[in-house]
């Protein structure tokens, strides 16, 4: 495993700085938002400005990158994305902010695609199983680690901004001093969702419907814990047990619905998502229970997106993969551009429980849909030709690193359980 990942240390070093700052920011300005007196929509269109601008850079990613190239083009995004960290603090106005997390969330997709376009050039065909599951697992810990940021000083003053701030400018540095070789950008080709639909419609409503409930855990998770009480640090134990239920739950349930009907898992675990959910409100009374009841729904919610993914792959031939995967990730990103936006208007509506009811609703709409289906369309769904791979939502570049059947997973699941288990100690 050391010489697999030896050679490409240089990005996993990179991203890894790039969440941990992206990370505390997202966290951060919930905590200094509510400081400043912002409701809990308007800090619901903040957050959605993040998720809309990963949507457009998504689109502007790869002509830039062949226009000047990967360094200049990392260079220049961290440097947008660090000035803009800074901003969030300098200029404390609401629209400004949605304008900044628009920015930000650009650039950072930009970066994500260099990185991720680099370790696909960088992974030899019959590896790229253990790549993929080693990227998830930096991505999974360093968001975790970076909740754990806010403990060192107040989101009042501008450490923390300023430290999000250095995290993402010392991104540049590994990625700038590697010695490997740019690779050739390839178009990512996209499949129309309507085809997709006829073919696995629930992988389609569970990438909008995960997008709903996910962009509002990641934009308002951190707003509800602070109005139910939490102290800085508790908002940040709040987030961090959401990730590490995630990433202990994601290959329990993802190696399940291998050997299940993919539709019936999800319609199981969006089931237990939505009774976790409401379990989140009377355990907002007590700082550990609410830790737990977060915990169990990310592990929940955190595996219905990659299940999706899994069972829209049992659908498509080789070719058609990498495409039909890009499709329903702008899918799930569209719905997670929505989410903090609608949750935030909800909970200024009738108070910060809306959150978990809002969870609540948007996986029993997804369990009903895929419970009819299934008595809809009762083919036979117990041959799968994908296996199950954890993730978090990233850019349709990654999925080039997607492993395909022929790759065992069995090492991968040890590693990824052995940092979980590491994490949460």
């Amino acid at each position: 495993m050391l010489q697999l990942i030896a050679p490409i240390g240089s990005l996993l070093t990179g991203v890894s700085l790039l969440l941990l700052g992206s990370g505390l920011l997202n966290t951060l300005l919930a905590i200094r938002g509510g400081a400043a007196g912002y409701d809990s929509s308007t800090m619901g269109l903040i957050m959605s400005g993040y998720f809309v601008g990963f949507f457009v850079g998504t689109f502007i990613a790869l002509p830039m990158i062949r226009r000047v190239g990967h360094i200049r083009v990392f260079a220049l995004c961290a440097a947008v994305a660090s000035v803009s960290v800074m901003l969030h603090q300098l200029i404390i106005n609401p629209w400004v902010w949605v304008g900044l997390r628009v920015l930000t969330g650009i650039s950072l997709v930009i970066l994500y695609t260099v990185i991720e376009s680099w370790l696909n050039a960088q992974t030899p065909a019959n590896q790229r199983g253990k790549v993929f599951a080693v990227y998830m697992v930096v991505n999974l810990a360093a968001l975790t680690l970076a909740q754990q940021l806010m403990r060192f000083d107040s989101a009042e003053s501008y450490i923390l901004f300023a430290l999000a701030s250095m995290l993402v400018t010392l991104s540049l540095v590994p990625v700038a001093w590697t010695r490997l070789t740019p690779p050739e950008v390839q178009t990512v080709k996209r499949l129309r969702i309507p085809f997709l639909w006829r073919i696995a419609p629930v992988a389609v409503a569970a990438s909008l419907l995960s997008g709903l409930a996910m962009g509002a855990f990641w934009g308002m998770g951190a707003v509800y814990a602070g109005k139910v009480g939490l102290d800085d640090a508790g908002i940040a134990s709040f987030m961090s047990a959401g990730i590490l239920g995630g990433a202990l739950l994601q290959y329990p349930l993802g190696r399940y619905s291998d050997s299940s009907d993919r539709r019936k898992v999800i319609a199981i675990t969006c089931a237990l998502a939505a009774a976790a959910a409401l379990l989140l409100i009377p355990a907002g009374l007590n700082s550990t229970t609410l830790l737990l009841a977060i915990a169990l729904y990310g592990g929940l919610a955190f595996a219905i997106y990659p299940v999706a993914v899994a069972h829209l792959i049992d659908h498509l031939d080789g070719p058609d993969i990498i495409a039909g995967g890009s499709a329903v990730l702008l899918l799930h990103g569209v719905g997670a551009a929505i989410g903090p936006a609608l949750a935030g208007q909800l909970m200024t509506a009738t108070g910060p429980n809306a959150l978990p009811v809002y969870f609540c609703f948007m996986q029993l709409l997804l369990a009903g849909f895929a419970i009819w289906k299934i008595y809809a369309r009762n083919e036979d769904e117990y041959e799968h030709p994908a296996q199950f791979v954890a993730m978090v939502r990233t850019t349709p570049t990654a999925l080039e690193m997607y492993p395909d059947e022929s790759e065992a997973v069995s090492e991968v699941d040890d590693s990824l359980s052995s940092q979980a288990r590491e994490n949460a100690a």
